[in-house]
């Protein structure tokens, strides 16, 4: 993809219905949080997701997407699992874990995509300790995202935030631009250089995801084609917001 090519400023109509897609994405994550519990199936907070999505007669761009076609409307990835996970009636979870669930929604045609990670049950101090760093490198970006700015900078102030906290972000999966599409420009990496990349400019939408891990910047992908894994098997996390680009403050378009 040519990612300058694909850059689509949106109108005030476009912004305000993906900012009602992205209340209704707020409300799926919101309620598949609350059943972040012991025993609860990855596919049990899949069905959640999907009665939400099915009350405001939505879906989820997630399905069917790729090759293979990802199976389900959300993705669960746990503790060593960066991205990706899929939801299975056979995976439970556990005390102790930390789950990234990762949602898109559709609505009138345009795209919201946001995600969280958060314990279940008692979690370790280092655990805890690296969800509020990658929530805090998503905070850090979104201050960035300022017309006049550039990607660069949005990247170099989460890579400065997360490695200054003795982290590392993954190099093979970036932010994006979303909207007309659930992928679209700008590219938008963990990682760069201030004063580099494309201009940020007022209309642009952007998911800004901080995908942090502990031991590696280094991944791999699972034998499923999709679940992606730290290399040394440490702990990782991951938080997304889509953002607006407007004249003034970054409007946050993922919230309730």
């Amino acid at each position: 993809m040519s990612w300058a090519r694909q850059i689509h400023l949106k109108s005030a109509a476009e912004l305000q219905t993906m900012r009602q897609a992205g209340r209704i994405n707020a409300e799926v994550l919101a309620a598949v949080k609350e059943l972040l519990k012991p025993g609860v199936s990855t596919a049990d907070l899949n069905a959640a997701a999907e009665s939400v999505l099915r009350k405001h007669k939505c879906v989820s761009p997630f399905k069917g997407y790729g090759r293979p076609p990802f199976p389900t409307s959300i993705t669960t990835s746990i503790n060593q699992e960066l991205v990706h996970g899929i939801p299975s009636k056979k995976r439970f979870l556990k005390d102790g874990d930390i789950v990234s669930i990762d949602c898109g929604t559709i609505l009138d045609g345009l795209v919201a995509d946001s995600a969280f990670t958060a314990g279940v049950g008692e979690i370790s101090p280092a655990a805890a300790n690296l969800l509020n760093a990658t929530e805090e490198a998503l905070r850090v970006g979104i201050a960035a995202m300022r017309a006049g700015n550039r990607t660069g900078d949005v990247s170099a102030a989460i890579q400065k935030y997360v490695e200054g906290h003795g982290y590392h972000v993954t190099r093979e999966y970036t932010g994006h631009g979303v909207g007309r599409q659930m992928h679209e420009g700008p590219q938008l990496p963990n990682y760069g250089k201030a004063g580099s990349g494309l201009l940020l400019k007022p209309g642009m939408t952007i998911a800004i995801e901080p995908m942090v891990l502990v031991g590696t910047a280094e991944t791999r992908v699972l034998s499923d084609q999709w679940t992606v894994v730290s290399a040394d098997g440490s702990l990782t996390a991951h938080f997304e917001h889509s953002v607006a680009v407007t004249e003034g403050e970054p409007l946050l378009l993922t919230v309730l």
